[in-house]
């Protein structure tokens, strides 16, 4: 046995995080992502206008360098650290030019984000120089593995207008699956940085080869969407709209919530072929969408609904949903956030809650004046989604005849969705009539089930199955469900009379609501197995509090961000002020219930699907014994006992709410 002492505990400073656990920071099947945070500092220099210039060189030897033509990094002594500032941006994490923003900062919107970014480029690369040229000198320095080799060297002069930073990097093959960056990635962020920086030079060169790419788009976006669609005259490509291309932000005397130039540049076309897209975040690529694209969902399906609506082109009984017409639209999305927060450090995944209603707002006017503006391209592509939506309601309805030929009196209390689409439907069991009532008025009709529940449900651990629905709570429950209770290793033909594809619990983040979602698994484990095997159950994740920032001007309005717990608020809370937010200007509030919300919170924190958290409730065979030995001794009527030295033994495990 290893002794285990005061000195057993190790303190990571600097750059070691990184080296020790690369693959909280970066990408490690290959280098690209360490050279995609020097170009994304490159391209926030164009995209604050300070540079029209982006160069991007493969060395023979393996290296990659970046030039721009922008400000150039500040060299000079930092007034806290005493060091050179430059050395500063390069050894050590969290410090950058983008926290901030809120007093208006050297950038008011980036893609660079944590401070992490190019400290973890010097810290996962052999070696690493950077030059600057900036006030009239020319100076360099030189890192390997992170730290300084050869300190801040003025080279000469240079002319006083000649500005910009070039560094050059070699990938540490130590740290990555492969050594060789991919020429086809790099060629693909290059591009979209001249794309969204309609007029800025953007190169390419590969020394091996003597190769030299060059893009740049004076009409932006749509020149890019437009290369990318497939021939008018080819006519197994189907429909192709003309391209709607917009750009719509903010304005100074604007009272929207959001800051003077937030919003959205977009162009779109609609294919039958199919849909897909791109879409970025201060010119970051986001692979996996996020909450901008959420937006431009529901900014095309309203404007599209209300279109179709108003020249009366819908069948009776044809509901159209947001995937009928966001299956056919080909689009790209370029997002203009001024704080966005992304799901982990690669950033592929926007998930800003306000990004959602931010773009939503800036799309749908303009796409309304389009569609009345060109009316016969507008019944085309409103056809394409009337095509789908009754393709996917006669696909429903071979499903709807399966449930009714055993179909129950649904509870009076229960709000039902209107879609028949078992998959997509969600019921909500919510916590109390008042958070009922906020639900109902926060859910999405077309899809969104609500029953509430008045008080706890009974304990259902050792009730047999024929007495279970002498309980009322248990008994509409199981009829909203649409289900009969069975056993464990039940065939997968008793899910076949289920109404909804997600059961999702909703309470309160308090003691009384954890003892409700207990109560609740307990029914479904003990005599409904086959909705936690199938993987149809949730628990909703309400935040506990709500942090209020007061607007520091007309620029920096007002902001709401919600927290789950302690941690996450006091975390939000640092990340505020050490953006520049004064102590006195920020508001922290607990939520005493769901029913403190009013719909429009509830929607966004815990109904929306793009902005919502929800805990996956799922079953592990192999543990399946030992989760039914603790289901005995936590609920059954004689573990009283047991229950008790069970605490006293794991006590310091339990989350408490005091």
């Amino acid at each position: 046995m290893q002794e285990y002492s005061e000195a057993s505990i190790r303190v990571l400073k600097g750059l070691e995080p990184v080296k020790e656990r690369p693959g909280m920071y970066t990408r490690t099947d290959n280098p690209t992502h360490i050279i995609q945070e020097v170009i994304d500092n490159a391209a926030d220099e164009a995209l604050g206008g300070h540079a029209k210039n982006l160069r991007l060189t493969i060395h023979v030897d393996g290296s990659v360098s970046v030039a721009d033509d922008g400000r150039g990094i500040p060299v000079g002594l930092h007034p806290v650290e005493g060091v050179p500032t430059v050395e500063v941006v390069f050894c050590q994490l969290h410090a950058g030019g983008k926290f901030d923003k809120m007093t208006g900062g050297a950038y008011a919107f980036s893609g660079g984000l944590h401070g992490v970014g190019v400290s973890v480029t010097n810290a996962l690369s052999t070696r690493l120089e950077v030059d600057v040229r900036r006030d009239a000198k020319h100076c360099r320095i030189i890192f390997a593995g992170g730290a300084v080799t050869a300190p801040l060297t003025e080279i000469g002069p240079c002319p006083a207008r000649q500005t910009g930073t070039v560094v050059r990097a070699w990938p540490d093959e130590r740290y990555f699956d492969s050594a060789k960056i991919p020429q086809t990635d790099l060629e693909r962020l290059l591009r979209a940085k001249a794309v969204l920086l309609p007029g800025a030079r953007v190169c390419l060169v590969d020394e091996a080869s003597g190769e030299e790419k060059v893009w740049q788009y004076e009409n932006g976006i749509v020149s890019y969407l437009e290369a990318c669609l497939p021939a008018r005259e080819d006519d197994e490509a189907g429909y192709v709209s003309p391209v709607f291309s917009a750009e719509r932000y903010v304005g100074a005397e604007e009272e929207s919530g959001f800051a003077e130039g937030e919003g959205a540049e977009w162009a779109l076309a609609w294919c039958e072929t199919g849909g897909g897209g791109e879409s970025f975040v201060n010119l970051i690529p986001t692979l996996a969408g996020g909450t901008h694209e959420a937006g431009l969902r529901a900014g095309l399906f309203e404007s599209l609904k209300e279109f179709a609506s108003h020249h009366a082109l819908l069948p009776g009984k044809v509901v159209l949903q947001a995937e009928d017409v966001w299956r056919t639209v080909r689009f790209v999305l370029s997002a203009r956030i001024l704080d966005p927060q992304f799901q982990g450090q690669t950033k592929e995944k926007l998930t800003s809650r306000d990004a959602m209603r931010l773009v939503a707002a800036r799309v749908k006017d303009p796409l309304d004046a389009w569609l009345n503006n060109h009316p016969e391209e507008g019944k085309k592509i409103a056809s394409m989604a009337i095509s789908a939506a009754l393709a996917r309601q006669r696909a429903a309805k071979v499903i709807e005849k399966k449930k009714q030929s055993s179909a129950a009196v649904l509870p009076g209390k229960l709000t039902d969705c209107e879609s028949a689409d078992t998959s997509r439907n969600e019921l909500f069991l919510v916590e109390g009539d008042s958070a009922g009532g906020s639900a109902k008025q926060g859910r999405d009709r077309e899809y969104q089930a609500i029953l509430p529940l008045r008080g706890k449900v009974l304990n259902t651990w050792e009730i047999s199955q024929g007495e279970i629905f002498g309980n009322n709570e248990v008994h509409d429950i199981a009829v909203a469900l649409g289900l009969d209770p069975h056993p464990l290793n039940a065939s997968s033909t008793v899910l076949e009379p289920l109404r909804y594809g997600k059961l999702i619990i909703m309470a309160d983040a308090d003691v009384d609501g954890s003892h409700i979602q207990t109560l609740l698994l307990t029914l479904f484990f003990r005599h409904f197995p086959s909705l936690i095997t199938g993987g149809h159950v949730y628990i909703a994740q309400p935040p506990l509090f709500a942090i209020k920032t007061s607007a520091q001007s007309k620029k920096r309005p007002e902001r709401r961000l919600y927290a789950l717990d302690e941690q996450e608020r006091d975390q939000i809370v640092m990340q505020l002020v050490e953006s520049g937010m004064r102590e006195e200007n920020l508001h922290v509030a607990r939520f005493k219930g769901l029913g403190e919300m009013n719909p429009e919170e509830l929607r966004e924190t815990t109904m929306q699907p793009e902005t919502r958290r929800l805990l996956p409730v799922r079953l592990d065979a192999e543990a399946l014994a030992e989760t039914r030995r603790l289901f005995d001794l936590l609920m059954g009527k004689g573990e009283a006992a047991g229950r008790r030295a069970w605490m006293e033994a794991k006590g310091n495990e339990v989350i408490v709410d005091v």
